[in-house]
């Protein structure tokens, strides 16, 4: 008997209609997704979030702050940025879907999560926004090695792109110059 009520404190049950957005649903599936991204921010990256080519690694660039202050309280962005990186990294990769498409399916999610929390989707993307078009500007200086350039790619941004190779070679020829510990 002990059994059945750890059950159900793990497995909620819903009240009202199934095809309502839930935040409970929201929460648990974000905890989930957070406990399996290994999460970086000590790097320059293209349009503010990406992932690693293995997709273990999301990626959030160094430069964006973790929070943007709304009716006095602070609203923490990296879990929703997660979200959208791993659904998008899913649909491209278990789906077989172009970055465009996938790129739509994970904002959609990560607007239903966002208004999930009570949060005012219009001023979460418009702090994404300003800071999009800033990092857009930036020159990249620390780029991940394992960063999947595949929606760089679909996007036909070659000047990125090439600003991005050379990010790379540059670090790969830092990591090569670097003294070795013994």
């Amino acid at each position: 008997m002990a059994n059945k009520g750890a059950r159900s404190a793990r497995y909620q049950r819903l009240h009202g209609p199934d095809t309502a957005v839930s935040a409970f649903i929201l929460e648990q599936m974000l905890r989930a997704l957070l406990r399996r991204a290994r999460l970086d921010r000590k790097h320059d990256i293209p349009y503010l979030a990406g992932y690693s080519r293995d997709g273990r690694t999301v990626y959030i660039d160094r430069e964006l702050p973790r929070y943007f202050v709304s009716r006095r309280t602070r609203i923490y962005t990296d879990r929703f940025l997660i979200l959208h990186e791993t659904v998008e990294k899913a649909m491209i990769d278990q789906v077989g879907l172009k970055y465009q498409h996938a790129h739509q399916i994970a904002l959609r999610t990560e607007e239903a999560a966002v208004r999930a929390y009570g949060i005012s989707w219009r001023e979460y993307d418009r702090f994404m926004q300003r800071y999009i078009k800033e990092v857009a500007d930036e020159s990249l200086k620390r780029l991940p090695l394992d960063l999947d350039i595949k929606p760089y790619r679909d996007e036909h941004d070659y000047g990125l792109l090439h600003r991005m190779q050379r990010a790379q070679r540059r670090e790969r020829l830092q990591l090569r110059q670097r003294p070795k510990k013994r």
